[in-house]
Order: structure tokens, then sequence, then C-alpha cells
């Protein structure tokens, strides 16, 4: 009898990916399970679901799965000692994606699963412009759970300790076995007496009422690395809240919010400041004073600038993070338009216009002259 592709066993594609392999599976095996049809089981239909597992341990896998495209089950086979289908570590794998644990029990005898780990604490950490930029190091005072001294983080009063679980006996979980065509299949899920841990507290510590941890403030000096922006989130392992009875901790999350600079805007890695210059300034250069994130800082202005103009300070912007450099400082030059001009000042510029033959407005001449007479009075 020729061997069927096992593409068309499973009803997918050749191009189907991992998840669309396992619907496919999980809706056969629904289907033609022995255990899910009533009276003595059918034989086609054993012989069918048979062949349904072997397709999917051998479409699941990526080597297999190459292997059978190129040359069918035979030379897929060919690889594989036991023809491809295994009653061990693949068939878990199997049942692993249907039932979600191994027939064979999703841990090994005698592992628990242990205290769980404590919850992650998040908190808002609030950063001047420049400590964002230069990096610094705070304090930081969040509130979580801690392990309890009384107890030393067990549960149980002083002097006593946990003991083994009178429901699962120590397992931390509780099994099923039923028996199938395949064999034994084992499934299995977490003590709800003991929630996992494989032991129970007779006698409760008074101070955490059994718990293992108590609510309180803790500070942590954190160190804000160079280059972090306005949303940023740091994480800090094991500077959450302390696991239940002993269990690991979990994470702090440090969200960060970073005040505006009064004359410093980032661009990425850049920062953007502007610089403002007189008319004059501008036509002949000038040695101004520009805001840098370090301080005050003296730049050259070339004669004839026009508003609109960028200098660049290399390496005066944002460290990069996780690497070496820093970005630069770009400063946009702004010329500004003398106003409220006096006469004098007034005349002189008339002057240089004509000088460059520029035209220029004419003279209020009322207001104009009634300044002059002003000026002589």
């Amino acid at each position: 009898m020729p061997e069927q592709d096992y593409y068309e066993v499973l009803g997918v594609s050749r191009n189907a990916t991992e998840e669309e392999l396992k619907r496919a599976y999980r809706r056969l095996a629904r289907e033609l399970h022995p255990d899910a049809s009533a009276g003595a089981p059918d034989e086609a239909k054993v012989e069918r679901f048979k062949l349904v597992n072997r397709a999917f341990e051998t479409l699941k896998d990526p080597e297999r799965r190459r292997r059978y495209d190129m040359f069918g089950a035979d030379g897929e086979r060919a690889g594989d000692p036991f023809g491809g289908f295994t009653a061990g570590a693949g068939l878990g794998d199997i049942f692993d994606a249907f039932f979600g644990g191994s027939p064979f029990g999703a841990r090994t005898a005698g592992r628990r699963a242990g205290p769980p780990q404590g919850e992650n604490v998040e908190a808002v950490l609030d950063l001047d412009f420049a400590e964002a930029v230069l990096g610094t190091e705070r304090e930081v005072t969040v509130r979580a759970g801690v392990v309890c001294e009384a107890c030393s983080g067990t549960g149980a009063r002083a002097g006593t300790t946990p003991v083994t679980c009178s429901t699962c006996g120590g397992a931390g979980e509780l099994r099923r076995v039923r028996q199938s065509l395949l064999g034994q299949m084992v499934t299995s899920s977490p003590c709800p007496r003991c929630g996992g841990t494989g032991e129970e507290i007779t006698t409760p510590c008074p101070e955490c009422k059994g718990q293992g941890r108590r609510l309180e403030e803790r500070s942590y000096n954190v160190e804000v690395p160079a280059g972090v922006d306005d949303g940023s989130t740091l994480r800090l392992s094991g500077r959450g809240a302390a696991g239940a009875r002993g269990g690991p901790p979990g994470d702090l999350y440090l969200h960060l919010r970073v005040r505006p600079h009064p004359k410093l805007v980032r661009d990425g890695y850049d920062l953007r400041t502007v610089l403002e210059a007189t008319m004059a300034q501008a036509a002949l250069g000038a040695q101004l004073k520009v805001e840098t994130i370090e301080g005050p800082e003296e730049v050259t202005l070339p004669a004839g600038c026009q508003s609109g103009y960028e200098l660049r300070l290399r390496g005066r912007g944002v460290p990069h993070l996780q690497r070496r450099g820093r970005g630069d400082l770009v400063i946009t030059v702004a010329v500004r338009t003398p106003t409220e001009l006096s006469p004098a000042q007034e005349e002189l510029l008339r002057r240089f216009a004509a000088e460059r033959h520029e035209e220029v407005a004419p003279p209020d001449s009322a207001g104009f002259a009634g300044r002059i007479r002003s000026a002589f009075k």
C-alpha cells in the first residue's frame, strides 16, 4: 500500500507553519482519539490516529520535515533508528501540543514546582534633562513584599517547619492516569492545597500569616545609564516583590519621565539649540556664548551667516546606549532684526542701504521730521 502524504493526512499545505500544524493535529486528535468513541475502539480509526501522530511528529521537527520533503517517508525514517515514531520523548511533544502536558507526566517524578515567583513592581522615576543625557545615580523607594524576618521566608512560626502536603504527598501536583491503546496517559495539575510547593504549613507565622513575606518600603540606589530617553524603562532583576514562602523575587521596572530643558531639545542622539544673533553680529561675525549640556560655551559665528545657518559641535550630544560615542550639538542661528530704532540708527541704516543700492520703504515724513526736531531740542 503506498505511503500517504503527511501533508494530506493533516489536511495542510506544504508550506504550513508550526502553528497551523498544531491546529490541524488538535482537530484530528479530538476526532480520532480512541477514548472519544463509545464502546469498542474502531481499528480503522486507531490506525488513522497513529498515522496522524506519525505525520505530526515528522512535520513539526524542522530537520525531519526537511528530510521528508526531499526523500519522502522512507528517506525521513532513514535518519531515525526508530522509524519516525517513538513512544517516548516524541510522543510527549505530541501530547504537549494537544493536552498541554506529556503523557508521561508534566514533571519528572520527585520534582516540585516550588514556591511561585514574586510579582513584578513598577514605579516612575523623574529625571532632569541633563541626568538623562549624562547619566546619574538616584535613590528609588518602592512598596513591595519583602522576606519576613520572623520566619526567614518559610511562612511557618519560629521553631516549626512546613510539613509534607497531605494531599499530594509532597509531589506538588496531582496526577490522573488512564489507559488507552497507546498505553498509559498521565495528566497533571498543581496541587490546590499546597499551590505546587509540596509542603503545607500547620502553624503559620503570626507576622506574615504564613505568606513568608510582608509589605514594606524598600529603597534602592539605581544607576541610570547615560543616554536614556523620556518613556524608557529600566529593568532591575530581583528588585521586585519577594516570592511567597521563599519563592524567587520578581523584577522592578522603572519608567523614566524626563523634564524638558529650557534651551536644548533632543533629536535622537543629537541635541539642538537656537543661538540668537544681531544683524551686525551675523554680518561681521562674533564670539557668542551658547548653552550646552555641560554648561555655557563660546562659539565663533562666521561673518555673513544667515538666519537658519547651522553650527555643529561634534561629540557634544547624547551618549550612545551600550556603545561608545556621542551625538552632536546642532546650533541653529536666528538673526534678530532691530526694532524701535532711534533717529540716528535709522539714518545710519538708510545710508547703509543707499550705499548698497537697496530699496527700502520711504520714511514717514511727519514722524521722521518730528523725530529729527526732537533730537535737536
